[in-house]
């Protein structure tokens, strides 16, 4: 006999509102803080456990990009990195935003990488680290 998965109401609020994520980074705070404002309050700890679930599950992609950061996560549906494009990752240093990056040059790189130095680059785990486009332009406008 096969067991039937069993979906609370709060599973059932979390993916619907992941759903309407795909293809953004989110932490659990932002999604602790999405229900809070909706008045569907969702305890940080159940917040964590749905989504490590669904990270083991494979309809969650957890980023975590170093001990100063908080995990980011990414609703991939049922889709895997197999799938996936390969893209890296830029990190803002002022407003702590994770961007996906595909761009050709940074594949090239990655090509260079392996056929000249023997590394093969984990796109999905390699970050840079700079400014985002948004605070570069409020640090113009003081």
């Amino acid at each position: 006999m096969i067991k039937a998965k069993y979906r609370t109401r709060q599973q059932e609020l979390l993916l619907s509102y992941l759903r309407e994520t795909k293809g953004r980074h989110f932490t659990a705070e932002d999604v602790r803080a999405h229900f809070e404002k909706t008045s569907s309050a969702i305890g940080t700890a159940t917040v964590y456990r749905h989504l490590e679930k669904l990270v083991a599950d494979g309809m969650v992609t957890k980023y975590v990009i170093d001990e100063h950061s908080a995990a980011c996560f990414e609703y991939v549906g049922d889709s895997c990195h197999e799938e996936e494009e390969e893209h890296f990752h830029l990190k803002c240093e002022v407003c702590g935003a994770l961007i996906h990056l595909e761009c050709e040059e940074l594949a090239c790189i990655s090509a260079h990488l392996k056929k000249d130095h023997g590394f093969t680059l984990n796109p999905f785990r390699t970050v840079f680290y700079g400014t985002c486009e948004k605070c570069q332009q409020k640090s113009l406008e003081k």
